[in-house]
């Protein structure tokens, strides 16, 4: 089948009165201020053989349904010819060396190569491919110690947060001795011959997946001795949810700790002055109202990056002895756009912002006097810029939803861009469009949405239509390549991307906006995008497709259960459905200042107005609904995921079809061996179109 080919043709949709798996039902019941709420699948929290066998019977079922569809090998066969293609990483410099990462096309993980200078040929430095048979074992850290003798790395296992460090000469590729487990939420940040680290006490009983992760701790890890000998360089006994990163500045001078509550971006900020020797650890901000990032020193002061009375950033110099605010010297101040990141080159600093969701780079000199605009190929992403003080090159990417990532070096003293290296995919990149719309949602609040399609679309109501949003914890949703996107598009999909409230798009008032209590706004604005793409002609309901994934996933629930009617299939992945006691399991608790908790009476109020688990309805026709998850999930639990289709399967009123897909061996997203990832869309985009009546490969 040709790329002109566009999804016309109707197919016969499956079976959809399904026999799905008896799942039993306990008599529990909660209390919450009074209100009774019954948990009948309570018993699916736990991670046992009788869990272990509820998730085999569904997903028999499950796949089942999906090998019914005729044209689900088609769909896997074009992803993974389309899925073959080189794929680089920006190079970064370390002691004279260049270091980049690349995939052939198909490689399971990323390899990462070293050449002595950008014309030498490239050799492999480490391939995490060899990590594990199924590359279900990925890299999750890596970095070089200041001389450049040592590697430290992270992995992890089946997609867990839970990571194992490992140390290896740079020279020789050797790995030595040192293993350090139990490391979550941490990088190594090196300080002489060994690194800064955090974790947690390992977990003494019960289900370390789901266990709820207390008493972060920072500890000191010199290269070649057992992880046993590691010092202890902070706890806090008096706050068990308090997570401590560390890092140390480049030339090793401070050690900076951001110490967070929750993931909602807020922290307090600790230092140590590493060249004192009975120096101790010094606030420099102790509450959590705001945002710091420290993007390096300056000498004795430290250049931060903060929302402090700057809702859209600024850049800050801090004496670290004298942080009050009075004496904090701003470097580049706030402006209508939002800074998204910092990096410190050749005696420059520079700045990428966020303009409406796109980016745009901007070079400052120390004392913070603009010099120079970074000239980017078109309205796009921007990521890289990674170096040291010293350097005067340096490495960016750009991209967009029809633009594969490219990378381009960036002289620093001439602000000179010059191409470095072009993707080439197997697809016609340029029969696409991509516009910017500005929709109303339901309080008036103007929102972004991206809509890509093919050129010359007709906007006749019949386009399948692929919805994806987020919505939450500052995050920010940018135009970026996906090649399994361009799948939907040559076969006549939209895809369409709407900037929800919750998002860091517009700045910290833009997240707040989209924080308890006002969560029901984030809701809202995804459903003034589906109506507006009704609305305008690109689809109809019957062909209106609706995802997200993790908080994400919770953003589709809530559709779902909120309005129904609005799509004809509904994915939410890896999802946080179950409102009322997401604090309850591992780092669950740092959602709470973005949620809210079950454990406040008014909080809870707007919990269970939303919550999905909560709010599905008996004899309801819900969308086709493919929830998608992992069993080695420790971010947000799977059992949100397997309470919510329980529920969905005895209430929702069978005229859809409700299933579940249950990934063995992998976690929330990251480090997903390539070939999980195809079989993962190729199952998705024929559950979407199955439903939807479109067979995108009909027979000729």
């Amino acid at each position: 089948m040709t790329t002109e080919n566009t999804a016309a043709a109707v197919a016969s949709p499956a079976e959809t009165a399904l026999d799905y798996p008896d799942t039993k039902k306990i008599d529990h019941t909660d209390d919450y201020f009074g209100t009774q709420v019954a948990d009948p699948y309570r018993w699916l929290e736990t991670h046992n053989e009788e869990v272990e066998e509820w998730i085999e019977a569904q997903n028999e079922v499950t796949f089942n349904y999906l090998s019914s569809i005729d044209f689900r090998d088609e769909i896997k066969a074009r992803l993974t010819e389309i899925w073959d293609y080189p794929k680089y990483g920006a190079p970064f410099k370390e002691n004279d060396k260049y270091y980049f990462s690349k995939n052939d096309g198909l490689q399971n993980q990323s390899v990462i190569y070293v050449q002595e200078s950008l014309e030498a040929e490239p050799r492999v430095f480490f391939d995490p491919n060899k990590l594990s048979e199924d590359g279900t074992v990925a890299l999750t850290a890596f970095e070089f110690s200041q001389d450049g003798r040592f590697v430290a790395y992270g992995t992890s296992s089946g997609g867990s947060d839970w990571n194992t460090f490992h140390v290896m000469e740079a020279a020789t590729g050797k790995k030595l001795s040192d293993q350090l487990e139990w490391v979550k939420f941490s990088g190594p940040s090196w300080y002489k011959d060994g690194f800064f680290y955090s974790r947690y006490d390992a977990p003494t009983e019960g289900n370390k997946l789901a266990n709820k992760n207390e008493f972060h701790k920072v500890y000191y890890h010199k290269v070649g001795t057992p992880q046993s000998q590691d010092q202890l360089i902070y706890e806090d006994k008096q706050h068990p949810l308090r997570n401590f990163y560390g890092q140390t500045t480049d030339d090793e001078r401070f050690l900076i700790l951001n110490v967070s509550e929750g993931a909602s971006g807020a922290n307090a900020l600790y230092y140590k002055d590493l060249k004192a020797p009975k120096g101790t650890i010094k606030p420099i901000v102790e509450n959590f109202e705001s945002e710091y990032n420290v993007v390096d020193n300056m000498g004795d002061r430290l250049l931060v990056m903060t929302n402090k009375n700057a809702p859209r950033y600024r850049l800050v110099l801090i004496d670290p002895k004298k942080p009050q605010e009075a004496n904090w010297k701003t470097v580049v101040p706030e402006n209508e756009n939002v800074i998204t990141g910092v990096s410190t080159v050749g005696g420059r600093i520079i700045v990428t912002y966020m303009k409406d969701a796109t980016s745009q780079v901007v070079v400052f000199d120390n004392t913070g006097k603009q010099i120079n605009n970074v000239e980017l190929p078109g309205l796009g992403t921007v990521s890289g810029f990674k170096g040291e003080k010293e350097d005067t090159e340096v490495f960016f990417t750009f991209t967009s939803f029809t633009y594969p990532p490219t990378i381009y070096r960036y002289d620093v003293l001439s602000n000179k861009v010059t191409l470095f290296r072009k993707t080439e995919v197997n697809v016609d990149t340029d029969a696409y469009e991509t516009k910017q719309v500005f929709y109303t949602s339901k309080d008036g609040t103007k929102v972004p949405m991206f809509i890509v399609h093919k050129k010359g679309l007709e906007l006749n109501g019949q386009n399948p239509t692929y919805l994806y949003a987020y919505g939450g914890f500052n995050i920010s949703l940018t135009p970026s390549f996906s090649i399994a996107n361009m799948l939907w598009l040559e076969n006549g999909g939209v895809y369409a991307m709407p900037n929800l409230r919750g998002g860091g798009e517009y700045g910290e008032e833009w997240h707040n906006a989209g924080m308890t209590p006002n969560k029901q706004n984030v809701f809202d604005d995804f459903i003034a995008a589906a109506e507006y793409l009704v609305d305008e002609g690109y689809t109809s309901s019957e062909k209106l497709a609706v995802a997200g994934g993790s908080n994400g996933g919770l953003l589709v629930g809530a559709f779902m259960t909120q309005r129904p009617e609005l799509a004809k299939v509904a994915i939410p992945a890896v999802g946080v459905m179950d409102m009322l006691r997401f604090h309850k399991f591992t780092i669950g608790w740092a959602w709470v200042p973005e949620y809210g908790s079950s454990d406040d009476a008014a909080q809870f109020e707007n919990l269970y107005a939303f919550s999905p688990l909560h709010n599905i309805r008996e004899g309801v026709a819900y969308p086709a609904t493919l929830v998608k998850t992992a069993d080695h999930d420790d971010r947000v639990v799977p059992a949100h995921s397997f309470k919510f289709i329980s529920e969905l399967q005895a209430k929702g009123a069978p005229v859809n079809p409700y299933l579940i897909r249950v990934d063995v061996r992998a976690g929330h997203g990251a480090g997903k061996p390539t070939s999980l990832v195809i079989q993962e869309y190729a199952d998705t985009y024929a559950f979407i179109y199955q439903n939807m009546g479109v067979n995108p490969y009909p027979a000729q």
